[in-house]
């Protein structure tokens, strides 16, 4: 009789970023931080919906 060879389970993959990685990000206003003590100025915190990056746009 032939060996019997256990499958293994598939590792779970990273999610794509889809429209993300080529530069088409979903942003969001964050309005958790919305004045920087630094600067001190007033600035608005966008999240990406999608992958979590952040930008910082002050005025």
């Amino acid at each position: 009789m032939a060996d019997i060879l256990p499958f293994k389970k598939p590792e779970k993959k990273t999610p794509r970023k889809g429209m993300c990685q080529h530069g088409f990000h979903k942003w969001v206003v964050c309005k958790d931080k919305q004045f920087d003590v630094k600067q001190g100025k007033l600035v608005t915190v966008y999240r990406c919906e999608r992958c979590g990056k952040q930008k910082v746009k002050a005025h």
